[in-house]
């Protein structure tokens, strides 16, 4: 069986403060976004295997999201059979896309509708929620307001039919956990989820990224890209997550001419929404 897990983007993202546990109480809004890559199980007689093409994983093969899923599975889920997972990898990585955790996520469907395991979409979502803090997204894959770690999900209803996406990769991998280290905490005093409701131009100046200070001291040519989306007549612009992905929101029928020097941008890419 075939799958084909896609991304997301964040708008906006506030770090509200750090937990006990480590990790950071947020809000934010996830939206999902058609640039996908492709996921393959099938059942194999011999040990479980695990490859990949297509953009190379920096991590260690053994540490990829995937196999956590299926690890995490196996473990309730005894008479799961040994499969062999492919990806083909197109989602940038680390560029605040969250597509390790779609991988992870998709990988969980996928399991469950191939060996029938019969996990509700809510028991989904607790097992994503052990692999990741945004994993938990991609079972129902629509936008959603969600606080906590990241887990916690409200689905809104957001239509963006007018509008598409040019989405620059500057091919520059931002670590989550530095991203973290460095940004600092702070309560809005008015949330993303009113702020999303409000009409698109006014934004600019309320719908923040408090990743994007921090991040920008530190790679100045993502603000820079950022600036040229709005010179190019972006209605809103932006960071994604952490980083290092930056957007911008154009009128559909709208031509886009943008500067952008090209020694960092590797990716462009231009979105419908549909």
């Amino acid at each position: 069986m075939v799958t084909f897990p896609n991304c997301k983007i964040n708008l906006g993202l506030r770090i509200l403060n750090k937990r006990n546990d480590g990790f950071h109480n947020i809000e934010t809004i996830f939206y999902p976004i058609p640039l996908k890559e492709s996921l393959e199980i099938i059942e194999t007689e011999n040990e479980f295997q695990f490859s990949t093409s297509g953009i190379p994983l920096p991590e260690q093969s053994e540490n990829n999201l995937c196999i956590n899923a299926f690890n995490l599975l196996k473990k309730d889920f005894s008479n799961l059979p040994a499969v062999k997972i492919h990806l083909h990898k197109n989602i940038p990585i680390g560029a605040g896309l969250g597509g390790g955790s779609a991988d992870a996520a998709f990988t969980l469907t996928l399991l469950n509708q191939k060996f029938n395991l019969q996990l509700t979409a809510d028991k989904l979502k607790y097992y994503a929620a052990q692999i990741g803090s945004d994993c938990s997204f991609f079972i129902d894959n629509s936008p959603c307001f969600a606080t906590g770690k990241g887990e916690i999900l409200e689905k809104l209803n957001l239509d963006f039919s007018g509008y598409k996406i040019l989405l620059i990769h500057p091919g520059i991998h931002v670590a989550t956990s530095v991203a973290y280290s460095i940004v600092q905490s702070v309560v809005p005093k008015i949330s993303v989820k009113t702020i999303i409701q409000q009409p698109i131009e006014t934004w600019k100046d309320n719908l923040i990224n408090d990743f994007e200070n921090p991040i920008f001291k530190l790679y100045p040519e993502l603000k820079e890209i950022k600036e040229n989306l709005y010179n190019a007549g972006a209605v809103y612009a932006s960071m994604s997550g952490s980083g290092s992905a930056v957007f911008g929101f154009f009128a559909k029928d709208q031509s886009i001419n943008i500067s952008t020097p090209e020694n960092y941008i590797k990716k462009e890419l231009l979105l419908s929404l549909i």
